[in-house]
């Protein structure tokens, strides 16, 4: 979550975009491995993070990661 939240929140003095696209990426595809009770279990615990987290911006981040990393399954939007 840390290096998600430090990625996501550099500028582009301090991070490559490029560099920062790939790791993110990286994240979303160890997310994206993850078995459905591992998603449970990683999702329980960005929840109590974000209960716990005191940065606006860094709750924030928490309560978006789920859905914009694919740790919760989207369903199909009717047409």
């Amino acid at each position: 979550m840390d290096l998600a939240w430090f990625v996501e929140s550099a500028d582009d003095e301090h991070m490559d975009q490029d560099d920062a696209v790939k790791a993110l990426e990286g994240v979303a595809a160890v997310v994206g491995r993850m078995s459905d009770s591992q998603r449970a279990e990683f999702q329980q615990v960005i929840e109590g993070m974000t209960v716990a987290e005191t940065d606006p911006g860094r709750r924030e981040f928490l309560e978006a990661f789920p859905d914009g990393f694919g740790l919760v399954e989207r369903l199909p939007t009717a047409p």
